[in-house]
């Protein structure tokens, strides 16, 4: 059995995915392991919901999870041919549910990028791989977005 028999790649579907993707997919050819790809469609804080009235709100992560699964599926098929792999999108707080989909899964290894937003969206997202490295029980391979 491999010591990174299952590796968690987190992705937002931006350039940057792509670069994760790579490394997801090198690191699973190199040791055999399985890849499960996960996008965490951000719902949780007041800021993150816009003020959306509360009837509303599960219409809109319906959509928003309904289109992400879409990006998903061509994601998989362009990014992990050859490998084990699977794509999960989930809704919460990015890091959390990162954290949390991690031990519920059994996974021995995180990829993930340090940033892949630019602005407001940064100030937002920015600190997602800084907690998980925080509280990660398992090594966290981070990578940062070339420029």
């Amino acid at each position: 059995m491999s010591m990174f028999a299952k590796v968690l790649c987190p992705v937002d579907f931006s350039d940057v995915s792509t670069t994760i993707a790579e490394a997801a997919r090198e690191i699973a050819l190199g040791f055999g392991s399985e890849v499960l790809v996960v996008h965490v469609v951000p719902i949780g804080t007041k800021d993150q919901i816009m003020n959306l009235p509360p009837d509303l709100l599960p219409k809109v992560v319906n959509s928003v999870v309904n289109s992400a699964e879409k990006k998903m599926s061509d994601f998989m098929v362009k990014h992990f041919p050859g490998v084990k792999a699977s794509g999960k999108v989930i809704s919460g707080d990015p890091a959390h549910s990162i954290l949390d989909l991690s031990q519920a899964e059994g996974v021995d290894l995180i990829v993930m990028a340090t940033h892949g937003r630019h602005g407001f969206n940064r100030l937002v997202f920015g600190s997602v791989a800084e907690k998980v490295v925080k509280i990660a029980t398992m090594p966290v391979i981070t990578i940062r977005p070339r420029r």
